[in-house]
């Protein structure tokens, strides 16, 4: 058994959710937030057999896609850098761990 932890964009976590959801797949969502642009984000818990990860991770590429957007130039990104000027930063994608479960019980 394994357990995929996905990070994706909020914008994102609701596709991706309804992907996984039509795939028979469970999912824990937990809301987060991102260091870099303090942003949205969605924690996704998965708990799937070993055969069935490559077809969990094939559900969240699906749905989440690098894009780039504008923030406005006072916005702080985190590293203590203000701008005047407004900043293009990709956002989106999925960052995906799997790590193995030595053991699980549904109560």
């Amino acid at each position: 058994m394994k357990l995929i932890t996905a990070i994706v964009n909020k914008e994102d976590s609701k596709a991706v959710c309804n992907e996984l959801l039509r795939a028979h797949f469970y999912v824990t969502r937990l809301a987060t937030t991102g260091g870099f642009l303090m942003a949205g984000n969605m924690t996704l818990l998965i708990g799937t057999e070993d055969e069935r990860v490559d077809d969990c991770i094939a559900c969240i590429s699906k749905c989440c896609k690098q894009r780039t957007e504008i923030v406005p130039g006072t916005a702080s990104i985190g590293l203590g850098i203000e701008s005047a000027m407004p900043i293009e930063v990709t956002v989106g994608g999925a960052t995906v761990f799997v790590t193995n479960v030595e053991r699980f019980e549904k109560l």
